[in-house]
């Protein structure tokens, strides 16, 4: 008979209630995953308050409330605050986003907040995105060209710069990748929806002189080809692009070069 275990560290467990702030007249309630790597605990749900009056609209907001007034151990990360870098990317009411551009008015209370799923967590809600980020590495993001360089700059139409609209975008947050089922089970050898929306960005831009290479890098039955057409990757994207397109396309491109 099969026995199955499940991975160490994955029971998730009830942790410390924080007292409620005295005198607030407008108080939320979130649920915040917590495990600290050094403890040898495993993973823990401990319930803060935040005085809406006294804390931002955003759900980050309330992380900083939380991280500042009440439990300066929680762990997370977070830079702009404008849904630009993409670093304060988490579950959120069970939805990837960020949570810099997620309003706590958006979200049923308890707010109930999780790292991304299915990667290594380092702590709290700080996922481990080493393979992610060399998964980008992977698809070469940067221009490939064989003609000499033009002294000024490489020009481009209109048109041609219209085609990236879309793609260019992506901010490497990471809610794609992780909300894909491939991803999950694949992620050792398929690039993800993230990685693969960047190298459409590059196979279809007007000044890159590298497409075959590009597209034999991609060949594979697990690089590309492990995308099934969930659209999880779309609907997760707080930039509102579609992977899932591009990706496509890419398989597109795949049969017109061999037609």
């Amino acid at each position: 008979m099969v026995e199955l275990a499940l991975p160490k560290h994955s029971i998730v467990g009830p942790g410390k209630t924080w007292p409620r702030p005295a005198n607030a007249a407008k108080v939320t309630e979130f649920q915040i995953y917590r495990w600290n790597p050094d403890d040898g605990r495993n993973p823990t749900i401990d319930t803060y308050y935040v005085d809406r009056d006294d804390c931002g609209p955003m759900v980050l907001d309330a992380l900083l409330y939380i991280k500042n007034k009440v439990d300066p151990t929680l762990t997370l990360r977070r830079s702009c605050r404008e849904g630009i870098c993409g670093s304060c990317a988490m579950n959120i009411d069970g939805q990837n986003t960020l949570a810099c551009t997620k309003a706590i008015d958006e979200v049923k209370a308890p707010v109930k907040i999780y790292p991304l799923p299915h990667m290594p967590v380092v702590k709290d809600l700080v996922p481990d995105l080493t393979t992610f980020y060399a998964q980008h590495a992977a698809i070469e993001p940067w221009l490939k060209t064989e003609t000499p360089a033009p002294e000024k700059e490489w020009l481009q139409t209109p048109e041609d710069r219209d085609k990236l609209n879309g793609y260019y975008e992506c901010i490497l947050c990471a809610c794609c990748s992780t909300s894909c089922p491939s991803y999950w089970w694949n992620g050792d050898r398929y690039l993800g929806p993230a990685a693969l929306l960047q190298a459409y960005r590059w196979l279809i831009d007007s000044r890159d002189e590298s497409t075959g290479e590009r597209l034999d890098n991609l060949e594979d039955p697990f690089r590309l080809y492990r995308c099934h057409t969930i659209m999880n990757c779309a609907r997760a994207c707080p930039k509102s692009l579609n992977p899932a397109k591009a990706i496509a396309e890419i398989k597109n491109m795949m049969i017109a070069r061999q037609v």
